[in-house]
Order: C-alpha cells, then sequence, then structure tokens
C-alpha cells in the first residue's frame, strides 16, 4: 500500500505507527500544497496552476519558506501514484484524512484526477470520530498526527474505498469551489466546503492586536493560539502586509533579517525598533 497524507506532521505519525504493526507498511506520500487557501481557478490546467504557484512565490516572500516553493511538486506525485497503480494490479493508495479543511481540500483536488482508478483508492476519514489520548481520555482529532500510534491500529479498521458515487459527486462539488476562485475555503460539516473573500481573515486579526508593539513571531503565536478557524502562518504574514499596506496596522523592520527583526501592533502606540522609539 502507498499512504496518503496532507501535513508533513503526518508523516512521523505514521512512522510511528508503522512500528508498531507491519501490516501498515508502505511508502508515505505527502501533497504539500496547502489548497484551503489562494486562487484555483483552472488549476489543472497550465495557467492556473502558474497562476498558484505566482501567488504564493507572493505569500511566501519574505518568509522561512520561500526555498519550499521550488520542492512543491504535487503534480508529480500525481503522475507517480498514477503510474504505481497502472503498474501493480494490487496496488492501492490510502488516504489519510483528518476533519480540517486542509485536508478536505486535498482530497477534492487528489481524488478528482482518480476516477479512473475507483476501487483503488482507499479513505480513511476521521469525521467526528473519538481516539484516545496520552491520559486515556476520549477526544475528536481533527489531524492525524493527533492520534498516539498504538491508536492506528483501531483507525486502519476505518478504510474503505471511494464510492462510485463519491467520484461522481465529489470532483463536481471540488470543480464548484475552483470556479468560485475565492480567497479561502471553510469546512461547513462534513465534507462541504465554503468559500469567502482572501480578506476573510483580516477581522478577527485585527481584534487580536493591540497597540504593544510585537515582534512578529510572538503576534504569530498569539493569533494562531487564539484564531477560532486556523489558517497557516506565512498566510497570516501576507495579511498583515495587506492591513499595513491600508494603513489599518502598523508592521516595521527589515524583511531582509526574517520575520524575527519586524515588529507588528495597532496604530496610535509607541514602537521600539532596535534602540529607536516611533510613535505612530
Amino acid at each position: 500500500m502507498i499512504h496518503l497524507v496532507f501535513e508533513t506532521a503526518n508523516i512521523a505519525a505514521l512512522e510511528a505507527a508503522i512500528e508498531l504493526d507491519e501490516t501498515l507498511a508502505g511508502r508515505i506520500v505527502e501533497i504539500k500544497d496547502d489548497y484551503a487557501v489562494g486562487p484555483l481557478l483552472d488549476i489543472y490546467e497550465t495557467d492556473g496552476y502558474q497562476a498558484r504557484r505566482d501567488w504564493w512565490k507572493d505569500v511566501l516572500q519574505d518568509s522561512p519558506y520561500i526555498e519550499q516553493l521550488d520542492i512543491v511538486d504535487d503534480k508529480l506525485n500525481v503522475h507517480y501514484l498514477t503510474n504505481a497503480l497502472i503498474e501493480d494490479e494490487n496496488e492501492e493508495i490510502w488516504m489519510w484524512v483528518g476533519q480540517n479543511v486542509h485536508d478536505v481540500c486535498g482530497y477534492y483536488w487528489f481524488m478528482s484526477q482518480f476516477k479512473e482508478l475507483q476501487g483503488r483508492i482507499q479513505i480513511l476519514y476521521l469525521n467526528n470520530l473519538p481516539f484516545l489520548n496520552e491520559k486515556g481520555q476520549l477526544f475528536y482529532p481533527t489531524h492525524l498526527s493527533q492520534i498516539q500510534p498504538k491508536e492506528f491500529i483501531k483507525a486502519k479498521k476505518l478504510a474503505r474505498p471511494i464510492t462510485l458515487s463519491e467520484f461522481e459527486l465529489d470532483p463536481d462539488e471540488w470543480k464548484k469551489i475552483c470556479q468560485e476562485n475565492e480567497g479561502v475555503r471553510f469546512l461547513d460539516g462534513g465534507k462541504k466546503l465554503i468559500s469567502e473573500n482572501i480578506e476573510f481573515y483580516d477581522k478577527e486579526i485585527l481584534s487580536l492586536l493591540t497597540k504593544n508593539a510585537q515582534k512578529l513571531p510572538s503576534a504569530l503565536a498569539h493569533l494562531l493560539g487564539k484564531m477560532k478557524v486556523k489558517t497557516g502562518d506565512a498566510f497570516i504574514v501576507y495579511r498583515l502586509k495587506a492591513l499595513a499596506e491600508k494603513g489599518k496596522i502598523v508592521l516595521v523592520g527589515d524583511w531582509n533579517k526574517g520575520w524575527k527583526d519586524m515588529v507588528v501592533q495597532m496604530p496610535g502606540g509607541s514602537t521600539v525598533v532596535g534602540d529607536e522609539q516611533i510613535v505612530d
């Protein structure tokens, strides 16, 4: 079997589970892009794919992840996995999907390309299913990486083939989302997605910042800890830049020195950059 995951942290979780249960042994492949954000119009065509890469290049500008853009090649993984199934009629793909929008968008993007291989794609969808945490208490994981390795013995029993009905209906749902081409997407129960404007997170970001100056990494930790609907740190910085351009926040420092040199706050306070105090 080939395991398909949508987050890097899930690789380590599966590797730990495989050490405990050899029946899970298999190659692990990660779909790296986050299809919950950014443009999706004509995503399977050359122009749409390039438009998305250009958008990510803009988002990752000045971030610690700028070089990762060159290693994200989900199209190549699809090519490899398609060939693996065609060349070995006994091969299967086990797609692990958590109850989060990142994984569900990845599911739609991936499965829409495998209709001709229906019956060879198994899905393990952790949709509101209870597991035991380290203290033996029941909880409902939203991400694969939250599950203890020994609990994967229970998780693997969830595997089932993606049905013919799903292969008929789900690509249509994804096509609709792609054509809407909004900036962000969210889960609205089960696998249902809703689209929102690229500025969706801005209101909450503004509500969580204060006039007290914060180093950007500290501000990010605070925002990610408090936000009701999570997203990636690079995307938050992308929105902070947009808010700063509109004059709604103050963002100062030297981007060439990385995030650690940047300071963020609401207007009206005093900002300390190095030994200099700036009053807005």
